[in-house]
């Protein structure tokens, strides 16, 4: 059972703070329930029966924290090209509530946007919904603001994109280059 002022990530939904414990009388049936105050002013009813079977867990620890950003240093995991398989593996692994797969669907979608410059619709909204859970997980872990952990995010991101994709584009781009310096083309030679 956790308490009023807990840390905690209920999956699909992120990480946020357990204001009160309410006896509320839904649908006939009296239970208790964790009122949790979610990031954007959101409350969100939990009951406390079924918060274990739900997936409702205690935020992470820095050193985990640490170990989740991580993740976000390394190559992408192999990923369907088929769109709607690739939406529904990374559907599932967000629905386990694991903030490691949570950040590996982060890192992945991000790359596939960086790589096409674009998602799809649904993609999209995931890419949304995956990094603002991981957002709010290690807000609380961290002890930092949305702002710097988005941040962080991001240069990551950024960082490990460029390490393992970057090299490919500037072999492709030296190769161009190589092939116009012994083939010029000139519109003008033509005439």
């Amino acid at each position: 059972m956790f308490n009023v002022g807990d840390n905690i990530v209920y999956p699909m939904h992120g990480a946020g703070t357990i204001n009160s414990i309410e006896e509320k009388e839904i649908l006939g049936e009296k239970q208790q329930y964790y009122i949790i105050k979610m990031p954007g002013e959101v409350m969100i009813m939990v009951p406390t029966a079924k918060a274990e079977s739900m997936g409702v867990r205690n935020v992470i620890d820095k050193q985990n924290a640490n170990s989740v950003l991580n993740v976000l240093e390394k190559d992408e995991t192999e990923m369907s090209n088929n769109w709607n398989k690739r939406y529904r593996e990374n559907l599932d692994k967000m629905k386990t509530g694991d903030i490691y797969e949570v950040a590996d669907v982060v890192r992945n979608l991000s790359f596939k946007q960086k790589e096409k410059g674009s998602l799809s619709t649904g993609e999209k909204k995931m890419l949304t919904n995956a990094k603002q859970i991981l957002v709010s997980e290690l807000v609380l872990a961290e002890h930092s603001s949305k702002d710097e952990i988005e941040k962080l995010i991001d240069n990551k991101i950024d960082m490990s994109f460029k390490e393992y994709r970057v090299e490919t584009e500037a072999k492709i781009d030296l190769q161009q280059n190589a092939v116009n310096k012994f083939i010029p083309f000139d519109g003008a030679a033509n005439a």
